[in-house]
């Protein structure tokens, strides 16, 4: 009954054969520890041959999906239970199939009747099959054991050492007998957080060795689980005057089987460390071919091979620390908390390596009909570039759904507070300021802010005559870009590793500028080497904040000047380097509320806080708007127009009843001598036709000339900027170099960076306003400054 391939099971099952029975003691104890929750609840039961486990299953009242991969055990279950109701049959390889066809909500119940010892990658399956559990959920391991059963059927059998294999990652285990079987009930997170340990104290002066890294054509990474109870990958010491890709080769067989030629062994990163005290060279060698079965031959030193799915790699328990840096090398980020180490990555580069699984390809393709019917890529080369490249390759650390959700943005470093430093965008976002560029074939790129994947998008959209640079200030995201492009990239991008507010240093510029520049994180400002280093004609897409509120701009180059064509709402990681910067932000009320200076110093502020705990004025605007509309143009109109703009925040968990601003949100607001207006909108309508309108608070002396203010200013924008359409227009944008004089400036607000000048002009701004008081903003017209 040792059977390994579906073949050999599909034979039996057609053949008629069975297998053991459910007992009466199996049946009691799963209606007793597993009891159908109020409710209803849903059951997988995997392996489940001719579907006696699945119909009693049901019987108890669960809703049952069934998977088998013998055609033959779902065709004899189907026949065998034809009155069974409740059950879902389908024909599913749970090791290597797209597990697409499992229910997406998960499962309260997870049943594998004698077939654990019948997987080759168990520790992997029963991860992705606890992830698949919903809270208090359950999955349960039903087998024989290999004490008190015949040598010959040791293959059919776990002992006690794989059981503990088995449960070492649960929270909650709980183990019975049954009918002479032995019956895991396992619950609770399926996660021990990955922990680099060291072997006993080695001998000699010094210790030399490689380690290989092999994937499968599913993109799983090959560890082994050693005797002495730790997870490894396949290597060891060199032999005498053997080089280290040698060694590599010639360990992989030894001890799994694994055949692979020299010529495809590359020496990527070299390692070095300490054991015990004892210096310790280890050279990491990545295997991009292989041939042959995997197997065990080292029994006395391995119990067995796996190949492991790279997001599962953070939660295996103890793993050698070599090995641990190894694959940390490889994929760096895939497992965090790691000792500290040297690393040298050696210069030598080798062919991409493909592989991945088919749900990979089914969520990828997913995700671009996603964000193609979103009207965010409605070019071609944009559709086929999220078709093709593989996003999760460029976030090893996330689990294929989390990687493909069109509308996630997937962090991958973070800083001592937590606070994200680098992530991949969420795919919409990205694809909606590549389209922004206007990328051609054979068009030359230049993106700031790397991670790899929308660099790779890039490129696919240039096609092979086409080049982008990708660079980055930190040096980490750097090297983690460098070796996912290694992996899995085209060969059409190249890394650089500096500040991107100095602009790139003149051997990368092409002659005459790029024809596009993509910027990937949040710009307070835009420097100039951006303007320089764009061609003429050429398209600079960047998130750029105004007043505090971020878009996605796309500018033109015509001469000196930039041109805005496109504005797309958004947020991105802060910016680092030149470009950091730190909004001034003052506290009241022991830190209820935040006044925000987005554009400007902190000013008017003398008397705020008595002003807050006085009486509250407010004014109606008139002004409202329905359920899903859009209101940043009035963010941004506010922003650029209105004298005194600032931003009133309330913190996360704070009392909002003062001001009454949802917790952890703010409001568009003026400050001006101790007093403030701001911002909300209440709702006046809660029928089908839901309705808004947006009111002014007020405190302070001059509280209700600034609500006036205000409210005129919600007006004006519903009049001259949303109109009769409903549609809110954006504001023709120009960005001027700093230094630029006022009359040399086109008409409209004009905020000034310090590297740049804005001119904002808003539809019916032909009236003039006073001059700003507390932001960095100024009106120009016809040529002259006020």
């Amino acid at each position: 009954m040792a059977y390994v391939s579906e073949q050999e099971w599909a034979r039996h099952y057609a053949d008629g054969k069975d297998f053991r029975p459910l007992g009466d003691g199996e049946q009691a104890l799963l209606a007793g520890q597993v009891p159908v929750p109020k409710g209803g609840g849903r059951a997988l039961d995997v392996g489940s041959g001719t579907g006696q486990l699945a119909a009693f299953l049901a019987s108890l009242g669960y809703t049952v999906d069934a998977c088998d991969f013998a055609d033959s055990a779902i065709d004899r279950a189907r026949q065998e239970h034809p009155d069974t109701e409740g059950v879902r049959w389908m024909r599913l390889d749970i090791e290597n199939d797209d597990p697409g066809e499992l229910h997406p909500e998960g499962y309260d119940l997870i049943t594998l009747r004698l077939v654990v010892p019948f997987l080759p990658s168990r520790s992997r399956v029963l991860h992705a099959l606890g992830e698949r559990l919903r809270p208090g959920g359950a999955l349960v391991v039903i087998t024989p054991t290999a004490e008190g059963s015949a040598p010959e059927r040791r293959d059919v059998t776990l002992d006690e050492n794989e059981l503990r294999q088995i449960t070492d990652a649960w929270e909650l285990v709980e183990r019975f007998d049954a009918d002479g079987l032995t019956v895991l009930v396992l619950r609770g997170p399926c996660h021990t957080d990955t922990t680099a340990v060291e072997k006993g104290s080695p001998t000699g002066h010094a210790l030399t060795g490689a380690l290989a890294i092999v994937t499968d054509p599913a993109g799983r990474v090959l560890i082994g689980r050693s005797t002495r109870g730790m997870w490894e990958v396949p290597g060891g010491k060199t032999s005498g005057p053997e080089d280290f890709a040698a060694a590599a080769v010639r360990e992989l067989a030894e001890e799994t089987g694994v055949v692979a030629a020299q010529q495809d062994a590359y020496v990527v990163t070299m390692l070095v460390d300490d054991s015990h005290g004892v210096p310790r060279l280890t050279a990491v060698v990545r295997i991009t071919a292989f041939s042959g079965t995997l197997t065990n031959p080292e029994e006395r030193l391995f119990e067995r091979w796996e190949f492991h799915d790279l997001h599962a790699l953070a939660c295996i328990g103890p793993l050698f620390t070599p090995a641990a840096q190894a694959l940390a090398a490889i994929w760096p980020g895939i497992i965090p908390g790691l000792p500290p180490i040297h690393t040298y990555p050696l210069a030598a580069t080798h062919p991409p390596v493909s592989g991945e699984p088919a749900e990979a390809v089914r969520l990828r393709h997913a995700m671009a009909e996603k964000v193609i019917a979103g009207d965010w890529a409605p070019s071609v080369p944009v559709q086929e570039a999220l078709r093709a490249v593989p996003r999760h390759r460029f976030a090893p650390e996330k689990d294929l759904k989390t990687a493909y959700d069109d509308d996630l943005a997937v962090d991958t470093r973070r800083d001592e507070s937590g606070r994200a430093t680098s992530s991949v965008s969420a795919a919409w976002l990205q694809a909606d300021m590549i389209e922004g560029l206007r990328l051609e074939a054979g068009a030359t790129v230049w993106e700031a802010g790397s991670g790899g994947y929308n660099a790779e998008l890039a490129a696919h959209a240039v096609g092979p005559g086409g080049r982008v640079v990708t660079s980055d200030i930190d040096a980490y995201v750097v090297a983690r870009t460098r070796r996912f492009l290694a992996e899995a990239g085209s060969g059409r991008v190249s890394v650089f590793h500096g500040d991107a507010a100095l602009g790139l240093p003149s051997h990368l510029v092409p002659r005459g500028g790029f024809d596009a520049i993509v910027i990937t994180y949040n710009c307070w400002d835009i420097a100039a080497a951006w303007r320089e280093q764009l061609a003429q004609g050429g398209r600079l897409v960047l998130p750029l904040e105004i007043g505090g509120y971020t878009r996605a701009i796309t500018f033109r180059r015509e001469g000196d000047v930039l041109v805005a064509e496109k504005f797309t709402h958004c947020g991105f990681v802060a910016a680092q380097g030149a470009h950091a910067r730190s909004t001034p932000v003052v506290g009241l009320l022991d830190g209820v509320v935040q006044v925000r200076f987005e554009d400007g110093q902190p000013q008017g502020l003398d008397g705020l806080e008595v002003a807050l705990r006085g009486p509250r004025h407010e004014v109606a605007t008139g002004v409202t708007m329905g359920p899903n509309f859009y209101f940043g143009s009035l963010q941004l109109f506010a922003a650029t127009t209105v004298p005194g703009f600032c931003r009133l925040a309330v913190a996360e968990g704070m009392d909002t009843s003062i001001v009454q601003i949802a917790s952890g949100s703010d409001a568009p607001a003026l400050l001006e001598e101790g007093s403030l207006a701001y911002l909300k909108h209440v709702k006046t309508r809660s029928d089908a036709a839901q309705e808004w309108e947006w009111m002014v608070h007020a405190f302070g002396e001059r509280g209700p000339a600034l609500a006036q203010r205000l409210a005129d200013t919600v007006r004006t924008w519903d009049h001259n900027v949303r109109g009769a359409e409903g549609q809110a227009a954006d504001p023709v944008v120009t960005v001027h170099a700093a230094g630029t004089p006022d009359h040399r400036l086109p008409a409209g607000d004009v905020v000034d960076k310090e590297r740049c000048r804005l001119v904002v002009q808003w539809p019916g701004r032909d009236a003039l306003l006073p001059a700003p008081a507390a932001t960095s903003a100024s009106r120009i017209t016809a040529g002259k400054s006020l």
